[in-house]
């Protein structure tokens, strides 16, 4: 039997056009960029979430010598927030890189982390991907996964 997976998104042709909460969370995370360590891809990632008290925390990707044992934006922000904020749940995380010719988008272990974060805390998590001007932006991260791994 055929099925159709359907979502909605929102999508912003300018940033200006974001919401200020979001707009603010996502120059929170291009300034992050700036803190990468990607002296092999030279693409620098930066993550910032906003917590329900209003907290913003960062994260950026790091690139090891022993590669694949770096580490993506989200995921090092994530952990880092569940390890130290466990009790105060992400409502936004914004991505951003540098360069950002186009949006940057979260790979298959950050959806599925971004996932798992969502699941613990019991509350979406909206998720801003920018870059090249523009944004778009899902209400939940469960929409950027929809045959998600699940013990």
């Amino acid at each position: 039997m055929e099925r159709k997976y359907v979502f909605e998104y929102e999508h912003y042709e300018s940033l200006a056009a974001l919401p200020e909460a979001d707009r603010a969370l996502v120059a929170e995370a291009e300034q992050a960029t700036a803190r990468a360590h990607a002296p092999y891809s030279h693409f620098c990632v930066g993550a910032a979430a906003r917590l329900r008290s209003g907290r913003v925390l960062h994260g950026s990707n790091f690139e090891s010598e022993v590669f694949p044992a770096g580490l993506c934006a989200e995921r090092s922000l994530l952990f880092f927030a569940e390890a130290n904020y466990a009790d105060d749940p992400i409502e936004a995380l914004a991505i951003a890189s540098n360069p950002s010719e186009r949006e940057c988008y979260p790979c298959g272990q950050c959806r599925q982390v971004l996932l798992d974060v969502e699941r613990r805390q019991g509350s979406p998590l909206r998720v801003i991907m920018s870059g090249g001007g523009t944004a778009t932006a899902v209400a939940s991260a469960e929409l950027l996964l929809p045959f998600t791994f699940r013990l």
